[in-house]
């Protein structure tokens, strides 16, 4: 009895270990990066990622891999353009529960055209590939919201060669119209002066209870930090961006809001490079505190997507030294309170 008890103590401090594991182990690419994952109606997860001989080639394509009860499914190829590179998938259910997979192709971000197409049966078939008009991008790396009443608000952004900035596409009709607001930029009276490209790119968007909204966004390296703009009427209107307290080293990151109102936040906590990768925890969507270390060797660990399951806990996927996608599933139960 004594050995019983003494081990169910140490359980209940040691906690539950998040899993981790890899999308796949073998695949027919060199090279995966930015992945996306959705939970199927079912409770199967869905992710998806580009890979390819390396990003940018025109052999990178848009690629998946499900997990059931058996774990994860071989890769399969989901999207492929011609002659022409692929890149940031997402994967989102619309209020219809329509399963939708957005991607972009071009020679480079600042060239960018964007593809959709839909599974009406959790991703088991899927629609023709749909090439959207030029300058409609949807979510251009983290999921989008979809509020409870079906509207999609869309975090995306336009790279060019001085400036980022980050829009809202914001569809009242399931994503067949789109109305584009922004930019949202970070105002610097010496933006003149800077010589390399300065903005903020990649938003999260979340909400914050009511018609209240705030995305957290991806920035350069002359801001150096994760930033936030807020909404106070669904998305049609937002406050120009400013910096957390939180770094960013010109890296992907993204946002999670809880069902008890918590902001979970996934990013690099460092002013430069992509490890380590961390979790950090907000009770006001504005102060955080890094909570956990998910990465902290030599190599790449970057583009994160990060949902809440039904159950509570987060499912993320990840970057893996640009080689692998690696899965880990965090329990609600250790994300801290405080």
């Amino acid at each position: 009895m004594k050995i019983v008890i003494l081990l169910l103590s140490c359980c209940a401090i040691l906690g539950a270990a998040p899993l981790r594991e890899f999308v796949y182990t073998s695949a027919p690419f060199a090279s995966a990066h930015a992945s996306t994952v959705v939970e199927l109606r079912n409770g199967d997860l869905l992710s998806a990622w580009f890979g390819g001989s390396d990003e940018g080639n025109p052999d990178v394509a848009i690629w998946g891999s499900r997990r059931s009860e058996s774990g994860w499914s071989a890769p399969v190829e989901l999207a492929r353009e011609h002659e022409i590179a692929c890149y940031n998938p997402v994967l989102f259910y619309s209020k219809t529960g329509r399963l939708w997979l957005y991607y972009k192709f071009g020679p480079h971000p600042s060239d960018w055209t964007a593809a959709r197409r839909f599974s009406d049966d959790d991703g088991k078939t899927w629609s023709s590939v749909e090439h959207l008009p030029a300058g409609v991008y949807g979510p251009i790396r983290a999921k989008p919201l979809v509020t409870g009443d079906g509207v999609i608000v869309s975090g995306t952004s336009v790279e060019s060669y001085h400036s980022w900035a980050a829009w809202i596409e914001r569809s009242t009709d399931n994503g067949e119209t789109w109305k584009r607001i922004g930019p949202i930029t970070v105002p610097s009276e010496r933006f003149s002066q800077f010589t390399k490209t300065y903005g903020i790119i990649q938003p999260s968007v979340v909400s914050m209870g009511g018609n209240k909204l705030r995305l957290y966004a991806r920035s350069t390296s002359q801001i150096g930090r994760i930033c936030i703009a807020d909404s106070a009427d669904g998305g049609l209107t937002w406050t120009a961006a400013r910096p957390l307290d939180v770094p960013n080293p010109n890296s992907g990151i993204d946002a999670v809001r809880l069902k008890d109102g918590r902001i979970v936040l996934i990013y690099n906590n460092t002013p430069k490079g992509r490890t380590p990768l961390n979790l950090a925890v907000s009770h006001d969507g504005i102060h955080f505190r890094m909570f956990y270390t998910l990465e902290n060797e030599p190599g790449e660990y970057s583009y994160p997507a990060m949902i809440e399951a039904k159950n509570g806990d987060l499912d993320i996927t990840y970057t893996w030294k640009r080689q692998r996608i690696r899965f880990v599933r965090f329990p609600l139960s250790e994300i801290p309170s405080q």
